[in-house]
């Protein structure tokens, strides 16, 4: 099984057709307004439409509420939630009765212990993200911090997961051979600056993605 990423975090057309070109399999779109990836709804309509159905459109909040997850996806086409908040299992199956869309839980990784909460989330969420632990005052996600990647190696979950967290062109080999993740998940590693996305850096680092054994 080939290696393939999620770029998340887009936030201009251009960003958006290079992901889509150099062979995305996910692209983020970041509803979280403390975030300065942030999308308004407008925005994330007119990215949505460059999106072919074969790349999955997947929607970030953080710890929403039923009110701010309909206003969300009544407005834009998404495939997939990423809940990237404190969500307990029971809040996430919540979500999944009340609005029938696959949903991926991300996890706060520093130490071992954490990944073991990752069984509760197993038969609830459709797919799972280990990311780093944010540093204090940090975002929940996007802040450059890697994890110990081998943490992962060796385990096996019953759905799709994916590694984030200070992954970028130069270590993202090294994060697959020491994880033995499948799908990557990279934001700030292909920024020039926080929310600036360089459509350049997105195809090369897809680039090589591709090329992994």
């Amino acid at each position: 099984m080939p290696v393939t990423a999620k770029i998340c975090g887009i936030n201009d057309p251009a960003s958006m057709r290079a992901a889509v070109k150099g062979g995305a399999s996910h692209v983020g779109l970041v509803f979280y307004p403390p975030s300065p990836r942030s999308l308004t709804g407008p925005q994330a309509q007119r990215l949505a439409t460059l999106v072919p159905h074969t790349v999955k459109r997947v929607g970030l909040l953080v710890d929403p509420n039923d009110m701010q997850i309909d206003a969300v996806l009544s407005a834009i086409p998404l495939d997939m939630l990423q809940l990237h908040g404190s969500e307990s299992p029971g809040r996430v199956q919540s979500i999944r009765e009340r609005f029938g869309i696959p949903l991926m839980k991300a996890l706060k990784i520093a130490t071992a212990a954490d990944v073991e909460i990752a069984s509760a989330y197993v038969g609830i969420a459709d797919a799972l993200l280990f990311d780093a632990k944010a540093p204090t005052g940090g975002m929940p996600g996007g802040n450059a911090v890697a994890f110990d990647w081998s943490l992962l190696d060796g385990r096996s979950f019953p759905m799709p997961w994916m590694i984030a967290g200070g992954i970028d062109i130069a270590n993202v080999g090294l994060a697959v051979a020491r994880s033995g993740a499948k799908i990557v998940d990279v934001s700030s590693g292909v920024e020039d600056a926080p929310s600036k996305k360089n459509p350049d850096k997105i195809t090369a680092f897809l680039a090589a993605v591709a090329a992994l054994p």
